[in-house]
C-alpha cells in the first residue's frame, strides 16, 4: 500500500509540475522581451539586429506608435527596397477577404448567420453526413465551419492556366501536393480548424452577391477608399518595383501565381499596408470602408482551442491586450519563403507590420517579439514553440521528483530493516 501511495504521489506531483510549467510558459513567466517595456527605440534596435542576422532576401517593417509611423526599416541582400515595393502576403489575404465580406454585411447584402447555401448558385459543399446548411458566413470567417481541409494553396508556374474558382473549389491544388477535398469533416460550429477552403468559399460568396469579380469588388470598396494603389491580386512578375522571390537560402526563385485570390493571392506594399492598419486603428484620414463597430466585431472572440481564445471574424487574436481586448491582425506564409505579419494593440494604437521575401518565418518572429514586448505574453502562433522550449524544464523537474520519491522509498526500506 505504501508503494502504491508513493507511485500515485509521484504521478500527481509530475502532472502538477507539468501544469505549472505549461501555465507559466503560456503566461510569459519564462519569456524575456528583447527590449524594455515602453522603450520603442530599444525594441527597434533589437528588431534590426534580428533582421540583419536572419534576412536572406528582402524585408520591410514598420513600427507604429499611437496610430502614427514611428519607424520604417528596409533590408535587402541584393535589391533596393522602398516603402512602395510590393510583396506577396500569402494567408494575410484572408484578412482582406474578411474585410470585404464585412463590407457586404454593412451594406445589408449579407447576413452573418444565414446559411451560405442561400447565397450560392455556382458551387455547393458536397453532401455527406454533416448538414451543410449549418455553415454560415460567421463560421467560415472564424474557421469554425466544420471544414478541416487545413488547405494551404499550391503554386502555379507563370505559364500555367489558372483554373476557375469553381474548379478550384472542386479540386484545389494544395501545397505539398496533398490530395485535399473541400468538404465538411466535423459538425459545423463545434471545433476550430484552419481552413483555406473556407476562404475560397467566401471569395465565391463575394462574387455571387456583388455580381462582380472578387478582385474588382475588393479594389472598389476596400483598396481605393484607403488609397492602397500599390495593392491587389495581379501577378508579381508583371509589376514594377515588386520584390523578387527568394528561397530560405537567399537564392532567387520563381514568382508563383495562385488560384485562390481570397485565401493567398493578395500583394501589397508596406506603405499601403500601413494605411490598412491605420484604418483598423481609426487613424486613417481617408474614406472608411467599415464603421468602428464592424472592426470591433471582427476581433471579438469567435473561436478557441483548449480554452484559449485565438480567432475573431477574419482576424487572429494573438494575446490579451490587458483591457479585455486582444492583440490582433493576421500572418501569412507560403513558398518559397514568403512571410507577412501584422500585430495591432487596440489599447494604445501601437502596431507592427512586416513583409518578407526570403525568410519563411522572419516576419512572424518579429510579430512574436513585438507581442511579447507589448504585453509580456507569447502569442498564439508560438504556443507550440513556447511549450517545446519548456520540455527540458519539464523533464528535469520530473526527474527530480522521481529521485525524491526514490529516496523516500529507500529510506522507508532501511527504516523497516532497522526495526526488524
Amino acid at each position: 500500500m505504501y508503494y502504491l501511495k508513493v507511485l500515485l504521489l509521484s504521478v500527481v506531483a509530475i502532472l502538477l509540475w507539468v501544469a505549472i510549467v505549461v501555465f507559466g510558459a503560456l503566461n510569459g513567466w519564462w519569456s524575456t522581451a528583447i527590449a524594455p517595456t515602453s522603450d520603442t527605440h530599444s525594441f527597434i534596435d533589437a528588431a534590426i539586429k534580428l533582421v540583419e542576422s536572419k534576412n536572406r532576401g528582402n524585408l520591410a517593417f514598420v513600427v507604429i506608435e499611437n496610430g502614427e509611423i514611428f519607424e520604417e526599416y528596409f533590408s535587402s541582400t541584393k535589391d533596393e527596397v522602398t516603402r512602395d515595393t510590393i510583396f506577396p502576403t500569402a494567408s494575410m489575404s484572408k484578412w482582406i477577404t474578411a474585410t470585404s465580406v464585412m463590407h457586404l454585411v454593412q451594406q445589408g447584402l449579407l447576413d452573418l448567420d444565414t446559411p451560405v447555401s442561400a447565397y450560392l448558385s455556382r458551387w455547393h459543399l458536397p453532401d455527406n453526413k454533416f448538414d451543410s446548411n449549418k455553415v454560415t458566413t460567421r463560421l467560415l470567417l472564424s474557421h469554425m465551419s466544420g471544414l478541416n481541409d487545413g488547405l494551404g494553396f499550391g503554386d502555379y508556374n507563370p505559364e500555367e492556366t489558372i483554373p476557375t474558382l469553381e474548379s478550384s473549389l472542386t479540386r484545389p491544388r494544395a501545397s505539398g501536393e496533398r490530395e485535399v477535398t473541400i468538404e465538411l469533416g466535423v459538425e459545423p460550429g463545434t471545433e476550430f480548424h484552419y481552413s483555406g477552403g473556407g476562404y475560397l468559399i467566401l471569395e465565391l460568396l463575394v462574387e455571387e452577391i456583388s455580381e462582380e469579380t472578387f478582385e474588382a469588388y475588393v479594389r472598389k470598396n476596400i483598396l481605393e477608399p484607403l488609397l492602397m494603389s500599390r495593392s491587389g491580386f495581379a501577378y508579381l512578375g508583371d509589376l514594377d518595383n515588386a520584390s523578387k522571390a527568394y528561397d530560405p537560402d537567399g537564392l532567387q526563385a520563381t514568382h508563383y501565381r495562385y488560384a485562390a485570390s481570397g485565401a493567398t493571392g493578395f500583394s501589397t506594399s508596406i506603405a499601403d499596408l500601413t494605411r490598412f492598419v491605420q484604418f483598423y486603428l481609426g487613424k486613417a484620414q481617408v474614406q472608411r470602408p467599415l464603421p468602428v463597430e464592424s472592426l470591433v466585431e471582427m476581433r471579438a472572440p469567435h473561436a478557441s482551442v483548449f480554452g484559449a481564445t485565438i480567432w475573431g471574424l477574419g482576424t487572429t487574436l494573438y494575446a490579451p491586450s490587458g483591457s479585455g481586448d486582444y492583440i490582433f491582425g493576421h500572418d501569412g506564409q507560403n513558398e518559397p519563403a514568403i512571410n507577412s505579419a501584422v500585430r495591432i494593440n487596440p489599447d494604445n494604437g501601437d502596431a507592427l507590420i512586416a513583409l518578407v521575401s526570403g525568410g519563411p518565418s522572419l516576419a512572424t518572429e518579429l510579430g512574436y517579439e513585438w507581442t511579447l514586448w507589448q504585453t509580456g505574453l507569447p502569442d498564439v502562433l508560438h504556443t507550440e514553440r513556447t511549450i517545446r522550449r519548456m520540455l527540458p524544464t519539464i523533464g528535469i523537474g520530473s526527474a527530480l521528483i522521481l529521485v525524491v520519491m526514490f529516496v523516500m522509498v529507500l529510506r522507508n526500506v532501511r527504516s523497516k530493516k532497522k526495526k526488524s
